[in-house]
């Protein structure tokens, strides 16, 4: 198998089934994708790593029709309200990019792709969603 790369931090792969990391304030449970010096809840410096639910609901979405060379359009943005707590905005796959194929509350499961491969073969990992 290839070497391979998550395509943002906070995927986790390579380590069971791929999932979902954030930082969690131990003051407020405030969780972040991305690392912080301080939580903007409660203005605490300490966190932990906590999982996250791979499964969800459809918080909102758009239909992109305009893209940058080499990405297909169109396809489905989404805000996804994690079971269990945490937001993550991604792509919906697996599903029509049209108004009546996704709904509001639809639910949602994560998968994972290799979105590139690079000069060495290591593949680049990213996620999106799809209907659960």
């Amino acid at each position: 198998m290839a070497k391979q790369i998550p395509i943002v931090d906070y995927l986790v792969i390579g380590d069971g089934e791929p999932h979902l990391e954030a930082w969690e304030s131990v003051d407020s449970g405030a969780l972040y994708l991305d690392r912080r010096n301080a939580d903007a809840k409660s203005g605490g410096t300490e966190f932990r790593r906590r999982r996250l639910e791979s499964t969800g609901t459809v918080r909102s979405f758009t239909i992109v029709h305009r893209g940058v060379p080499g990405v297909p359009v169109p396809y489905v943005s989404a805000l996804v309200d994690l079971d269990g707590g945490g937001v993550v905005k991604s792509n919906l796959t697996g599903c029509d990019p049209t108004p009546e194929a996704v709904s509001l509350g639809m639910k949602v499961k994560m998968t994972t792709f290799v979105a590139g491969t690079d000069d060495d073969g290591t593949e680049a990992v990213a996620f999106a969603f799809e209907p659960a």
